[in-house]
């Protein structure tokens, strides 16, 4: 090995070297962060069960559920489910304790606010606003519910800041549903793009940024692009690969002589892809991924769309990236399936950019720039990624209406957490990754709960054998016989 890789690895392997520091009082500190978020509640009660939900969303626990966690905490399974499910206690006051705190830490004149929607699979039909529909989970249309999130990008780190749960237009218009998942009779319909912009115009003036970006199941809607316009909010937003646009660089067709001076023909955006010229390809690293650098292709044009009836929209940037196929790092995720399309060797995504908003005309942004907030998308599902692997995020089981917002609130919490934590350990440890950070804190939190005294393991074993004999009890009630109880045996 040369000497410049010898020491290289030296180096990196040095980056790995742990203190006690990192981990010793994360315990204390995690009791420190949850002050605030209590304050923000009203009673004790919920102020505790708080504490003690964030602990099992920390946890080892293999599946973070209402009842696992109530296990771990060592309180009646009850009190937990009626926390975290039916408890009328309003989430809200928790987000707005979160922005601020996230705003502090990473916030930046030129961040990027990013929307994108989540699914969450589910196999029944009664949890609160589940249907068949895209799942991007899984890459086909299947049952599944959906969230919209607000989330924020900064140079350094990103986060979720806000979130709303996608609604189908049935579901609010059958009143016997929303009574069983106890949906507020304030709630209505909403489209995403329309949560989208809620969030914003609720957020925009307190978090600082320059870009807003999302994926094509938003930008293809014209009136959502121009929605954003109106607001001077410069985008770059995924559109479909049969997006219709014209060509405004393009050389006219010849003038036939009389009539009107005839214009560039409009044309899908994957049919003028396929007419670029090979050089027309610019080459731009976007960042040092953990395998390498990574890279894409960009072309931009300045263009037009077609808006609703067929009317001319307004000027725009289009923008098109590529990367090889055999390029398995994901950049950019895939909201639907005409999201991208490809030949035998790239895959293609398409976005547009605003020229000018409201009486204000953008200068043209910079490959560089572009690049950046075409990354924001896909930090925004590293978020995820984080969410429902390291706190459980996917992992709830409750099928009403506060429920999923609870445990959505503070799964956002717990990440948050985690990212602090991490950011203070890399102080003293640059390699520290937030799996790890988690991974130490379940091992700490195990030491709280997990005494091995014999007071405590009856109280577990206890609490299971209830459930198992209430579960009896109810299925031959149902079949409306009494049920046996368990023989005593003698003692020997």
């Amino acid at each position: 090995m040369a000497l410049p890789w010898a020491q290289r690895r030296e180096a990196l392997l040095s980056d790995c070297i742990v203190s006690p520091d990192v981990f010793h009082p994360m315990v204390d500190r995690l009791a420190e962060f949850v002050v605030p978020y209590q304050q923000a509640l009203e009673t004790e009660a919920t102020q505790r069960n708080l504490h003690l939900y964030l602990q099992g969303l920390l946890s080892h626990l293999p599946s973070k559920n209402a009842e696992d966690i109530a296990t771990f905490v060592d309180v009646q399974r009850q009190i937990i489910q009626e926390f975290i499910g039916t408890a009328p206690w309003d989430h809200r006051p928790l987000i707005e304790v979160l922005v601020p705190q996230v705003v502090h830490r990473l916030g930046q004149p030129d961040g990027i606010i990013a929307f994108d929607p989540s699914s969450f699979p589910k196999r029944g039909t009664h949890s609160v606003g589940v249907k068949r529909q895209w799942c991007g989970h899984r890459g086909k249309v299947d049952n599944c519910q959906v969230g919209v999130f607000m989330g924020y990008v900064s140079d350094n780190e990103h986060a979720l800041l806000d979130f709303r749960l996608s609604l189908p237009e049935e579901w609010a218009c059958d009143e016997q549903r929303r009574q069983a998942c106890h949906v507020p009779p304030e709630i209505r319909y909403h489209t995403r793009q329309e949560q989208c912009l809620e969030m914003l115009d609720q957020w925009c003036e307190q978090v600082p940024h320059g870009w807003v970006t999302g994926d094509d199941e938003l930008g293809r809607h014209t009136w959502f692009r121009q929605a954003l316009r109106e607001r001077s909010e410069r985008y770059v937003l995924g559109v479909p690969c049969t997006t219709t646009i014209r060509d405004l660089e393009a050389l006219p067709p010849a003038y036939p002589g009389r009539g009107r001076r005839p214009k560039a023909p409009w044309q899908s955006v994957a049919a003028w892809r396929q007419s670029l010229h090979p050089r027309a390809w610019r080459r731009f690293t976007v960042r040092d991924g953990e395998k390498g650098p990574v890279a894409i292709e960009i072309v931009t044009r300045r263009v037009q769309t077609r808006i609703a009836r067929k009317h001319t929209g307004p000027e725009e940037w289009l923008v098109i990236t590529r990367r090889p196929l055999t390029d398995e790092r994901t950049l950019e995720p895939r909201a639907s399936r005409d999201a991208t399309d490809h030949d035998a060797r790239y895959r293609y995504h398409y976005y547009l950019t605003p020229s000018a908003g409201c009486g204000v005309a953008f200068k043209e942004p910079s490959l560089g720039e572009l690049a950046r907030v075409i990354k924001a998308g896909a930090c925004i599902e590293a978020s995820f990624k984080r969410g429902k692997g390291e706190v459980g995020m996917d992992e709830y089981q409750v099928r009403t209406w506060q429920g999923w917002h609870h445990h959505m609130a503070l799964s956002l919490m717990a990440v948050w957490f985690l990212i602090g934590e991490t950011h203070r350990g890399q102080q003293l440890t640059p390699a520290l990754t937030l799996p790890q950070v988690r991974y130490g804190l379940s091992l700490l939190l195990l030491e709280v709960y997990c005494t091995p005294g014999v007071d405590s393991i009856c109280r577990h074993v206890q609490r299971q054998l209830q459930r198992n004999e209430s579960a009896r009890f109810y299925h031959h009630r149902t079949r409306k016989c009494i049920p046996p109880r368990k023989l005593r045996r003698d003692r020997q």
